[in-house]
């Protein structure tokens, strides 16, 4: 008998911020399983981080905060020259900021993905990778981290003894080495709806991603993240969702 495959879907959400808005949260969760919350410092802030984990709860969608640089200008897309010391406070400040909803709604922080340059920054960095993997470890040991698949941010989670999720990208490209290509690059991007739902079936189904280079590299895909501020965000998540039904892959958030 095959083995039921089983996938969790994620999506950045409580972007918005004061009187700006971004995203289209209460269409999005109801599509995904797991929910990145930003935590204030790239985007969000406290009447939206509440609005956004009772809008999860509502639809019962695994809560994860989603710490990021304090470059709301830059949405924390930039790369700051930041110690592993800064790091670490940080990640714990904005777990402990989004942990505080959490907590007076009733829910339970479920997982912590890093943002943007943070996240890209430690999936190669080992000192920065521990550092964050031992804040998370420290706040909420019994939380997954979510990082980038097979990553200095992963490895690090696992050597803590954390729970750890790899995560693998609907829309973005990948480097031979399994990296995500820079948004500084052309064709980070996959704008081809069609064509990102094939990279998600083939990297859950058959554990492997065509590179930049054209070449399959491995890959572990335990969480697929999905973008929720593109123009055509919603409609890509139905389709990602059909697309993964009709493969029998069953759609929960991690477990671990």
């Amino acid at each position: 008998m095959n083995q039921t495959l089983t996938v969790d879907l994620n999506c950045d959400v409580g972007e918005s911020f004061g009187a700006y808005r971004l995203g289209q949260d209460e269409a999005l969760l109801p599509l995904v399983t797991s929910a990145n919350i930003a935590c204030g410092f790239h985007a969000g802030d406290p009447a939206v981080m509440k609005k956004t984990v009772r809008l999860a709860l509502e639809h019962s969608v695994a809560l994860g905060a989603h710490p990021g640089f304090q470059d709301l200008a830059g949405f924390g897309r930039r790369d700051l020259a930041v110690s592993p010391e800064e790091a670490y406070d940080l990640v714990v400040y904005q777990i402990g900021a989004l942990w505080g909803f959490i907590k007076a709604e009733g829910g339970v922080l479920h997982h912590v993905k890093p943002h943007g340059a943070l996240y890209n920054m430690a999936a190669t960095n080992p000192a920065l990778a521990q550092a964050i993997a031992e804040a998370v470890y420290n706040v909420a040991p019994e939380a997954v981290l979510y990082g980038l698949a097979g990553s200095a941010l992963v490895q690090a989670g696992e050597k803590l003894g954390l729970k750890t999720a790899h995560e693998v990208f609907a829309d973005r490209t990948y480097q031979q080495d399994g990296t995500l290509t820079s948004r500084r690059l052309p064709n980070a991007l996959i704008t081809d709806q069609n064509e990102a739902v094939r990279q998600v079936v083939r990297m859950v189904k058959e554990g492997v991603v065509r590179s930049q280079q054209g070449v399959d590299v491995p890959i572990k895909a335990d969480t697929v993240c999905l973008h929720g501020d593109g123009t055509h965000a919603v409609a890509f998540a139905r389709q990602i969702r059909e697309a993964l039904t009709k493969e029998n892959i069953s759609l929960r958030a991690f477990q671990g």
